[in-house]
């Protein structure tokens, strides 16, 4: 009898997360590394969110359990979110407060997956969809997109790939990891074919919300087709926008009897999301918002910058997303050719080991979010680091042979 379990032989380790740690060993061990693979905002937590954490913990709020899927002020405040930014109706019993919106995630999957039901992904997709659906029995269906077409799911392809079988269409906009994101016209289209499958539910990943450009205007699939609101979970978080990704705080709003079945699944698993990072929520969304603007003027300027330099090098085509923190681009023109090291570039893979060896840039192969050859760069980091990475993969690029 062997000890782990049959079902993580289908699981690999998260890429993102292994790209973090090699650039972070790297780094300790003296290298000049520039580390573009968290996803995660360089600026730190506004003070009027730090100033709450510290007066629930002066106050007394923060040393017990709370509720296990979150204290009400919290849903309260995701209430009073929901409706004044999406215009949504949810009741605190629709509302559930987890560690991270990847814990609502993976919870929602749990509860609702059998064996053999399936969950269409639009690749490239997060690292953790296909693993999470996997983990919880299900099997993930990758819908191919292209770059021609924005790295969107379109009408067409989500029609095919809808069987007796799919239970779930999960949604991320904007995406990790191209940025892309689903225009009101364009979901109104998908929504469109959702609604002539009532066995089809709908789980929305919201977290990159407010991390638009370019005058985009966000919309949700529950606001956009209100004859979904039934069959949708909508989820957010605290984490990206809010520059609280350590605090490890997501949300979401959806039928009752889901959102119940998932708070009895967090009951048997971690219990209630730390008590001091959801008082710090609350004032995140009640709180001023006037900050976000000025962090969307700054990823804007680095993701122009990226666009703009990576379009310069050699054997890369580097679409232009319209949110979030990522630029995704094609490194297919670099594929076939050798590194400086004398070793062939023959995969994604190949092409990011020779890039942090040759320059010490740390980006993410495509492959594991499912669409390749290409790599994810993060540019929630200082605007000068990220100029010398793009100079850096200029000259590697321009160096291969």
């Amino acid at each position: 009898m062997t000890l782990l379990a049959e079902s993580l032989k289908r699981i690999k380790p998260s890429a993102t997360i292994a790209v973090t740690d090699k650039a972070r060993a790297l780094k300790a061990a003296g290298r000049d590394v520039i580390g573009l693979g968290a996803g995660e905002p360089d600026f730190d937590t506004p003070d009027n969110i730090k100033r709450a954490a510290i007066k629930a913990i002066e106050g007394g709020k923060a040393a017990k359990y709370t509720a296990v899927d979150g204290i009400a002020e919290l849903k309260a405040a995701i209430a009073r979110k929901f409706k004044r930014e999406n215009g949504l109706d949810y009741k605190p019993s629709q509302i559930i407060v987890g560690t991270g919106g990847k814990q609502v995630l993976y919870n929602a999957l749990v509860a609702t997956l059998d064996p053999g039901d399936e969950v269409i992904l639009a690749a490239p997709y997060w690292v953790s969809y296909p693993e999470m659906v996997m983990l919880a029995g299900g099997e993930p269906v990758g819908v191919p997109t292209t770059i021609e077409s924005g790295f969107k799911m379109t009408v067409a392809a989500l029609e095919r790939a809808i069987t007796p079988k799919t239970k779930w269409v999960l949604l991320n906009s904007p995406s990790n990891p191209t940025g892309a994101a689903y225009t009101r016209a364009e979901l109104k289209q998908l929504t469109d074919v959702l609604v002539r499958h009532p066995h089809v539910y709908v789980m929305t990943d919201d977290m990159y919300e407010h991390l638009v450009y370019d005058e985009f205007e966000f919309t949700t699939v529950a606001q956009v087709e209100p004859r979904l609101y039934d069959r949708t979970l909508t989820v957010n978080g605290v984490s990206k926008t809010y520059c609280m990704t350590g605090w490890r705080i997501g949300y979401a709003g959806g039928p009752e009897p889901l959102i119940k079945a998932m708070a009895m699944i967090q009951s048997q698993s971690t219990s209630n999301p730390t008590a001091v990072s959801q008082w710090a929520a609350v004032e995140a969304l009640d709180g001023p918002q006037d900050f976000i603007a000025k962090h969307n003027a700054i990823f804007k300027e680095r993701r122009d910058l990226c666009v703009s330099m990576l379009n310069q090098a050699r054997g890369i085509q580097c679409p232009k997303p319209e949110g979030a923190f990522y630029v995704y681009p094609s490194c297919a023109g670099a594929i076939g050719r050798n590194a400086p090291t004398g070793h062939k570039l023959v995969t994604d893979e190949d092409f990011v080991s020779e890039l942090l060896e040759a320059e010490g840039v740390a980006v993410v192969q495509g492959t594991p979010f499912g669409f390749g050859p290409a790599f994810r760069i993060s540019y929630a980091t200082k605007t000068e680091d990220v100029e010398e990475a793009c100079r850096r993969i200029q000259r590697f690029c321009g160096n291969l042979t």
